[in-house]
């Protein structure tokens, strides 16, 4: 009895505990009498749900897959025993670990003026063929290829499936590029208007949800899965995943090509292997843009 009572409270903690976003407080000048600054704090929006109880504490359901807030306890009018529900317990647990590999688009033009048009650079394609070698030379069993629906993503994700044979691939707007979510500290070179924060931030959300999370209980062996996508989708997947401040996501920096390596323990742990890892390319084929 002891022991459910326990395992109740403890669903009720998961279940009702802190939201998967964590938004900061960011102070904006608005000056007091006496010349300070006064603090204000920015709302979230509204598709980000609660916010953290506060910075450096993990959430270990923040992918709502956590086995204990998945068993209902409430719906049956008899108690379970220890047994029993340890059994209900593990019916819910994942087993694998999930290896994701993100990879950043190769180097495209970037004046052109419709998205069909920019295609990829002759340097672009050099560094997709160096970043399909690379992936093919882990000798790894990757299960599949998930793509933004983007020209410069689609063209990269060609020429890499060309050296990984037989691993499906799947095209999605999720993975497109656009505006997470404002910027802290702000930057002066790039100022989206606010409502393409308010449309990409909640796709780009709904792409971390639906593909960043622990293995599936069915899922008995390790994956090896592959997202080819944008810098700007990447770096707040990272911060995300990692539970940091996912306003911090434009202090990181991206290659072209490059190979970011997060890790999804069955425990729910996140382990971030490599981020940007361009080490396989000469440094002549090195780019941002």
């Amino acid at each position: 009895m002891a022991f459910r009572q326990a395992l109740q409270l403890a669903a009720c903690g998961l279940a009702g505990g802190s939201a998967a976003v964590f938004f900061s407080a960011v102070a904006v000048g608005k000056t007091r009498a006496g010349g300070d600054a006064e603090p204000r704090v920015v709302e979230p929006p509204a598709w980000a749900g609660a916010a953290r109880p506060g910075p450096g504490v993990w959430d270990p359901n923040w992918d709502r897959r956590e086995p204990l807030s998945l068993v209902n306890l409430r719906k049956r009018s008899l108690e379970p025993g220890e047994e029993e529900l340890a059994s209900r317990l593990d019916h819910y647990k994942a087993k694998a670990t999930r290896h994701i590999f993100l990879i950043r688009h190769s180097q495209y033009h970037v004046d052109a003026s419709l998205e069909k048009d920019r295609t990829l650079t002759p340097l672009g394609r050099e560094q997709a063929e160096l970043t399909g070698l690379r992936l093919a030379s882990l000798g790894l069993k990757f299960n599949k290829i998930v793509h933004s629906s983007m020209t410069r993503a689609i063209e990269t994700t060609d020429i890499i499936s060309k050296h990984l044979p037989g691993v499906c691939k799947v095209s999605t707007d999720l993975l497109r590029e656009g505006a997470p979510i404002e910027p802290d500290p702000p930057v002066s070179h790039w100022k989206p208007e606010a409502v393409q924060y308010y449309e990409d931030g909640a796709r780009i959300e709904a792409a971390f949800r639906n593909y960043i999370h622990r293995a599936d209980a069915k899922q008995q062996e390790d994956s090896y899965e592959i997202f080819i996508c944008h810098a700007n989708v990447i770096r707040y997947i990272v911060c995300r995943a990692l539970q940091f401040p996912p306003e911090g996501w434009l202090r990181l920096s991206l290659n072209n090509g490059s190979i970011t390596h997060l890790v999804v323990r069955p425990d729910g742990r996140v382990a971030l292997r490599t981020l940007g890892d361009t080490g396989f390319m000469p440094p002549d084929k090195i780019s941002r843009s």
